[in-house]
């Protein structure tokens, strides 16, 4: 897994509630089991008319906002059935962070599995955000997780709390795998001992 440590890109704006896993990845896209190539899909009910063409009406399509990096998204995002492609497909399109008031949990633990940081703030918080980034390209944001801070293109800061534990696995590229290895030298000296005392184990 990637290390998150500093981000900084054009934040999109998706100003919808109750965005749920299956906008975010339809039902269809699931038959693999791979994290790669779901970034097509992402969106893909929004994102494509009937015919398979661009809806040049949504956000991500938008010049602007094509090469987005985060995601600034309405109240309880990611709500819904319970489905890792979701995170993939937003990875796969390079999207590392989504920033709301409330995140659907599953959807929300699952982002910090894979690398994106799903950041917390208030309503106040985020309409400033939603400002931020209707300004489109000319208008970065620059998230620090170290710092627990988002700056503004025009110098303001918003921070945001995050469980320390979490903080430490995204800073460090640390996933389910990468925990355990950090434990490696504990695990192998475990198991020497166990296999010197229980030798017909």
């Amino acid at each position: 897994m990637d290390k998150f440590t500093t981000l900084e890109g054009v934040a999109a704006p998706l100003d919808q509630i109750n965005v749920d896993t299956d906008m975010i990845i339809p039902k269809q896209y699931l038959k693999t089991t791979k994290r790669t190539g779901l970034g097509k899909g992402l969106f893909a009910e929004k994102r494509y008319l009937d015919d398979g063409s661009e809806n040049p009406d949504f956000v991500l399509n938008k010049p602007a906002y094509r090469k987005a990096k985060i995601l600034v998204a309405d109240d309880n995002f990611g709500c819904g059935s319970s489905r890792e492609h979701a995170p993939w497909a937003l990875l796969d399109f390079g999207i590392r962070s989504v920033i709301s008031t409330s995140f659907g949990d599953i959807f929300y633990n699952n982002c910090f599995k894979n690398g994106i940081l799903p950041i917390k703030v208030s309503r106040e918080d985020l309409d400033k955000l939603f400002d931020d980034a209707d300004r489109g390209a000319n208008a970065t944001l620059t998230i620090d997780l170290a710092k627990q801070e988002i700056r503004g293109p025009d110098g303001g800061v918003v921070t945001f709390e995050i469980d320390q534990h979490r903080k430490h696995c995204l800073l460090n590229g640390l996933d389910d795998i990468g925990q355990t290895l950090e434990k490696k030298s504990k695990i192998d000296t475990y198991e020497g001992k166990a296999k010197a005392e229980r030798p017909w184990l």
